[in-house]
C-alpha cells in the first residue's frame, strides 16, 4: 500500500490547499463586497454573486458567515485590489492580480518573488496592455439554444457563447459560458437572470491578446514564478502570456 497510498495522500493534500486558497480568495472578495454595498444580497448585487461562486465552490456556510461578520466588523482592515506587472523568466509577461490590507508587504512579497525566479516586477502599464479584463458567467445549461441564448445575449453585451463541460465531484456537467467586456458584467448577468437562467458561477479574468510559445524547460522555470506568487495569501490570481 506504500508507494499508492503516499501519492492518494499527496493528492488529497494538494486538494486542501487548493480549496483552502479558493475559500481565502472568496472570503476576500466577499469582505470587499460587504463594505462597499452593505451585507444585504438583495440590494449588494456583487455579493449575490459572490455567495452563488462559493455555493459551486463547496465553501461552508460557515465560512461565508464569518467572512460576512468580519466585513461589518469596525476591526476589519479595508482590502484593496491592486494588480502587478512584470516579466517572468524568458520574457513571459505577468499579471499579478491581489487583494491586500497593506501595499507595502505585498509589493515586496511580489518583487522578491519575481526576483528569485529571474524576472523583474514592472510598472504600472508596462504589460497590462497585453490582456482584455473580461467577465465571465457560468451558466446551467439545461435544453438551452447556444445560438439563439448569444443572439438574446448580444444586447447585453455578450461577446462569446459556448457550450462547455465540467467535471465536479466525479461527474461531468454541461454548462454555458457567456463572456463579455469587464464593463458589462452587470449587464450580462441581469439580462441571464431576466431569461430565467440559473447563474452557478461568475467573475474576471485578464485574458492575453498575444501570447508566446516557449519550451518544456522553460516552462518550468515561468511555473516556479507562478507557483510562489499563488502560495502567497495576498495574491487572488496570476495571468501570463504563455501560450
Amino acid at each position: 500500500m506504500g508507494r499508492a497510498f503516499e501519492f492518494r495522500k499527496e493528492r488529497k493534500f494538494k486538494r486542501w490547499a487548493g480549496m483552502a486558497k479558493t475559500f481565502s480568495r472568496i472570503s476576500k472578495d466577499i469582505i470587499m463586497a460587504v463594505k462597499e454595498g452593505g451585507d444585504n444580497p438583495d440590494s449588494n448585487y456583487r455579493l449575490r454573486m459572490l455567495l452563488q461562486n462559493a455555493k459551486a465552490a463547496n465553501m461552508p456556510k460557515d465560512n461565508v458567515e464569518r467572512a460576512i461578520k468580519k466585513a461589518m466588523s469596525k476591526d476589519q482592515s479595508d482590502y484593496k485590489t491592486i494588480v502587478y506587472e512584470g516579466y517572468g523568466p524568458h520574457g513571459i509577461a505577468v499579471l499579478v492580480e491581489t487583494a491586500t490590507d497593506n501595499n507595502t508587504r505585498t509589493v515586496a512579497n511580489v518583487r522578491s518573488y519575481f526576483n528569485k525566479c529571474d524576472g523583474s516586477l514592472g510598472t504600472s502599464g508596462s504589460v497590462e496592455f497585453m490582456f482584455e479584463h473580461k467577465c465571465h458567467v457560468k451558466i446551467a445549461a439545461g435544453d438551452s439554444d447556444v445560438e439563439e441564448l448569444e443572439f438574446e445575449m448580444i444586447d447585453h453585451g455578450a461577446e462569446d457563447v459556448f457550450k462547455d463541460v465540467e467535471e465536479k465531484d466525479g461527474e461531468e456537467k454541461e454548462v454555458i459560458m457567456v463572456y463579455g467586456q469587464f464593463a458589462d458584467y452587470g449587464n450580462i448577468t441581469k439580462g441571464l437572470e431576466e431569461l430565467g437562467h440559473e447563474i452557478v458561477e461568475s467573475g474576471f479574468e485578464y485574458i492575453p491578446t498575444t501570447t508566446k510559445e516557449i519550451g518544456t524547460e522553460q516552462t518550468k522555470d515561468l511555473e516556479k514564478l507562478i507557483e510562489k506568487l499563488e502560495e502567497d495569501d495576498d495574491v487572488q490570481n496570476v495571468y501570463t502570456t504563455m501560450r
